[in-house]
């Protein structure tokens, strides 16, 4: 490989193969819901050579609580200066290469990518098909944690992608577009095994992020995406507002749209966990 700029917003195993040499910080971003220490014990037994570990909760989100007492939902962005220090001791700098992957389609690794970017960063990607794909492309792992070299927090910069708070959402209902990537049972309000209650957000559209991928689990063709997003993003991509359970798989919506050739769009971090916290807040659901 001769060009020197990293492949965004994704990246194939074969390409990843020069990146590592050449001095790429990789983050393996694996994760559970239902069981918080499994993504850290599978990336123990094994992960990409000098791949460093984020978890969703210690290193990805902030308080669930904000300083007025208000629940901002099972997954809140932290402070931009703290994930700014937190990016920095995993030795990123504003001209370091990221890549990030995890087990399971990109679910975890999106939210990486998203906040990497919400920091200013340019140089990060998805890692298509995650851990399954390098391994089948004939890529090595290990099981050695490697010891990260730091560097001062990373320098803020304007962010290259933007949020929405909980009374935007509200202000703006019947007045823009809401795009939810839940699974669509949960979608429709037939059940609900994580937040409150179970239904939407009143006017939202339904694409579950798993829609996102083929079969093998890579991502969707750049025309394919195209195709199935037009109808949901309208005549204003940039404007819609995407959500899921806890402003995770809503960025996996955010990176498909923009493989599609739509930048921007407004990520809801609290979403639905947030969102159905507070029972005066408006519910949809659908038969």
């Amino acid at each position: 490989m001769n060009d020197d700029t990293l492949p965004v917003p994704l990246i194939g195993p074969e390409a990843l193969r020069d990146w590592i040499t050449r001095g790429v910080v990789l983050l393996d971003c694996s994760f559970d819901l239902m069981d918080t220490s499994l993504g850290e014990r599978q990336y123990r037994e094994a992960h990409l050579p000098g791949a460093h570990y984020v978890h969703l909760e210690r290193d990805l989100s902030g308080p669930k609580s904000g300083p007025d007492g208000r629940f901002r939902g099972r997954h809140p962005l932290p402070a931009r200066e703290a994930f700014a220090a937190t990016a920095g001791a995993l030795g990123i700098a504003p001209a370091t290469p990221v890549v990030v992957y995890d087990r399971k389609a990109a679910m975890y690794a999106v939210r990486a990518w998203w906040m990497l970017r919400w920091l200013g960063h340019a140089a990060v990607a998805v890692l298509d098909g995650g851990l399954a794909a390098w391994q089948a492309a004939g890529g090595t792992v290990d099981a050695e944690v490697p010891v990260p070299r730091p560097q001062p927090p990373y320098p803020l910069g304007t962010p290259r992608v933007a949020t929405v708070d909980v009374d935007q959402v509200k202000q703006s209902l019947g007045r823009v577009a809401l795009l939810d990537g839940r699974a669509p049972e949960r979608f429709r309000g037939e059940v609900e095994p994580i937040d409150t209650q179970a239904g939407h957000i009143p006017g939202a559209l339904n694409r579950f992020y798993g829609d996102n991928l083929g079969p093998d689990g890579r991502f969707k063709p750049r025309d394919r995406l195209r195709a199935e997003f037009a109808p949901l993003l309208g005549s204003a991509p940039e404007r819609v507002i995407h959500y899921c359970g806890s402003g995770v798989t809503a960025c996996h919506n955010l990176l498909a749209a923009e493989l599609a050739g739509w930048h921007g769009g407004l990520l809801y971090p609290g979403s639905w966990s947030e969102w159905s916290s507070d029972p005066s807040r408006p519910v949809a659901r659908s038969a």
